[in-house]
């Protein structure tokens, strides 16, 4: 059996067990995918530069970055991010772009079913 991660942080752990919790009530399996992402080990999470959403990511479209999301490059496209930690500079060129960045928890209040959700990372 693998080794087990005990996180310290007490809003990572509130995090993780409200978006189990929001998966389970509302049948929303991406969810929980997200926070078993959390669970593992803090170096195995995302770390995803606007360069690749601007790449990968289509116009209006919901990205959610279980990690970090980073300022390196550049975003044309107007899209909504969602991550657990995001840089100054990354969220001020996605707002630039007209897009929205904010965190997860914020996202499943504003859409507990998820979807139309990307996970990048």
């Amino acid at each position: 059996m693998g080794m087990k991660y005990n996180k310290s942080n007490p809003n990572l752990v509130g995090l993780i067990q409200h978006l189990k919790d929001v998966g389970r009530i509302n049948e929303a399996p991406v969810w929980r995918d997200i926070a078993l992402r959390l669970e593992g080990p803090s170096r195995h999470w995302a770390e995803v530069n606007v360069g690749k959403i601007n790449r990968y990511a289509s116009e209006n479209e919901i990205v959610v970055i279980p990690g970090k999301l980073l300022g390196a490059g550049e975003i044309e496209k107007k899209v909504t991010v969602a991550a657990y930690r995001s840089s100054g500079q990354a969220k001020e060129k996605i707002e630039k772009a007209g897009g929205r960045s904010m965190s997860i928890e914020e996202l499943t209040v504003q859409n507990p079913k998820g979807s139309k959700v990307r996970i990048m990372g």
